[in-house]
């Protein structure tokens, strides 16, 4: 039986991500994709915290900047209770002014196919159109993997580790008897296409994302060149049924029911060819498995939770826990910590990033109060019941006993509406200034502590390239990241203050 360091499943922004961090760290690794590069996948808008953090820690920044990827400088809204729609830029933070204050709308069959090569670059053993079938497990502990080649083959890896990037299709959690828990108040569907075109917001805005809500959802609009635009419906489950005929009708008839998008798309015609001529259907049920590994194992990225898309959250959570789990798996290989101290520093960090995106969409979604949708009527802070936020609060911060759960779940609904109450406000107090052109949306308090974690990401990389360390842990018994991002090590300030389990921490780090 083949062995190596570690085996990682599935070659997309997560699973690339993790195997080139520990490549770079002097380690073996063998990914396995089931699929051949390039392929089509969903997710093609960024944050800053990918494109500056992530990749530059990656090594990989260059290459992201000569794609030719469209600019995306913020978002523009026509969402909330007010009638006129409202727009950030990145700019607008003082903290993302200037050479960072932009991510990209990326093709992700290009965008994962640059991160993939790169990984080959740097030694990873990437083999594609390889399904791993089983894990090979021996005394509780995860071995390696059992996987099928192109021609059905059976082969062996025995591993120290593996990764998990599968994403949500993923069945290894089963294997483990980790169990997924699904949120009651993020179950939706998405219906989307492509289309040769389409209206832009004024420079130099023309690259950013448009989400539109509407009677029966919200829509997506991404502008992924001058002549392609990436569009969707997320609507509500109960729609299921009207998407299993003509799916590209029921697109088209979502379309002509908001005016904003029927607009954006007159005259223009959707994509019926290549890649991207399909109109597909995906189930953005938002959930969390209540562990994150286990030895010999770790899930990343879509493998261990999914949040609803809104804030363009999926590719930075994927990126963001493959970093996390990296540092892990190296500090691990290389004797400097113990597995409890290693991946309960992966899990604390991904859970609480989570949790913090979790949090800041239900107060988002409030936000759109409309008494006669039934979408908009399920959505809101009073549509999630104790139930969902106990649930919530065991996920994200652990188990808790009984007594303390039905307690934090109070407190996790009060957060939620005050979020809602706070994110509200604030755009009622800027919508003025977004006829100008900008919004300082980002600035606002709500809005800096959802993209807190990103804010210094970005940071530790820049400051990565001098061995410095930046960040202070985030628990009582917390670990930072070395100077080269590659692993952990104990801190040299005091960390901060614990909140109790379940609690969300937004301050800085």
């Amino acid at each position: 039986m083949e062995s190596v360091d570690v085996v990682v499943i599935g070659g997309g922004p997560a699973g690339s991500t993790a195997a080139t961090l520990i490549a770079k760290d002097g380690h073996s690794v063998v990914l396995l994709e089931r699929e051949s590069f390039p392929r089509h996948q969903i997710g093609e808008s960024l944050l800053p915290s990918t494109v500056h953090g992530v990749c530059r820690i990656l090594g990989v920044s260059e290459k992201i900047e000569e794609a030719g990827f469209t600019v995306k400088r913020g978002g523009h809204f026509k969402w909330g209770a007010g009638e006129e729609p409202w727009d950030f830029t990145f700019g607008t933070s003082s903290k993302l002014e200037g050479s960072t204050s932009y991510a990209f709308q990326v093709e992700r069959m290009r965008f994962d196919q640059i991160l993939l090569d790169h990984s080959r670059e740097n030694g990873v053993d990437v083999r594609e159109r390889c399904e791993v079938r089983d894990l090979v497990l021996d005394g509780g502990r995860v071995r390696g993997v059992v996987y099928a080649d192109a021609s059905g083959a059976e082969h062996r890896v025995a591993a120290k580790y593996v990764v998990d990037a599968s994403g949500s299709t993923g069945t290894s959690h089963r294997r483990l008897g980790i169990r997924r828990r699904y949120s009651e108040f993020f179950r939706n569907i998405a219906v989307y296409g492509y289309f040769a075109g389409g209206k832009r917001r004024p420079e130099p805005n023309s690259g950013n994302i448009q989400s539109i809500a509407f009677e029966h959802g919200w829509f997506w609009y991404i502008p992924l060149g001058d002549d392609l635009t990436s569009v969707g419906a997320v609507v509500d489950r109960s729609a299921a049924g009207l998407l299993k005929g003509d799916k590209a009708a029921a697109l088209r008839g979502l379309i002509d029911q908001c005016p904003t998008v029927r607009d954006n798309l007159e005259g223009v015609e959707r994509v019926t060819s290549g890649p991207y001529g399909r109109v597909r259907v995906r189930k953005d049920y938002s959930y969390c498995d209540d562990r994150f590994w286990s030895p010999g194992y770790v899930a990343v990225g879509d493998a261990a939770c999914f949040v609803d898309p809104v804030f363009s959250s999926g590719v930075h959570l994927a990126t963001y826990s493959a970093l996390l789990s990296a540092r892990s798996v190296n500090s691990c290989l290389a004797g400097e910590l113990d597995e409890q101290a290693g991946f309960g520093e992966f899990e604390a960090r991904y859970r609480r990033e989570y949790g913090l995106f979790y949090e800041f969409l239900v107060g988002f979604y409030d936000m759109n109060a409309d008494e006669d949708s039934y979408f908009w009527q399920a959505r809101n802070v009073a549509g999630c019941g104790r139930t969902d936020a106990e649930a919530f609060v065991e996920l994200v911060g652990g188990i808790a006993d009984a007594q303390d759960l039905v307690t934090q779940a109070e407190e996790v609904r009060r957060r939620m509406a005050s979020t809602s109450a706070r994110l509200s406000q604030d755009v009622r107090r800027t919508q003025p200034q977004a006829q100008a052109g900008g919004n300082p949306i980002f600035s606002s308090e709500v809005v800096g502590d959802v993209m807190g974690t990103g804010l210094r990401l970005q940071a530790s990389a820049m400051a990565a390239e001098t061995g410095r360390v930046i960040e202070r842990p985030v628990t009582a018994e917390g670990l930072v990241p070395s100077g080269d991002g590659l692993r952990w090590r104990p801190p040299s300030t005091p960390p901060k203050a614990m909140r109790p389990a379940g609690a969300v921490d937004t301050e800085p780090a």
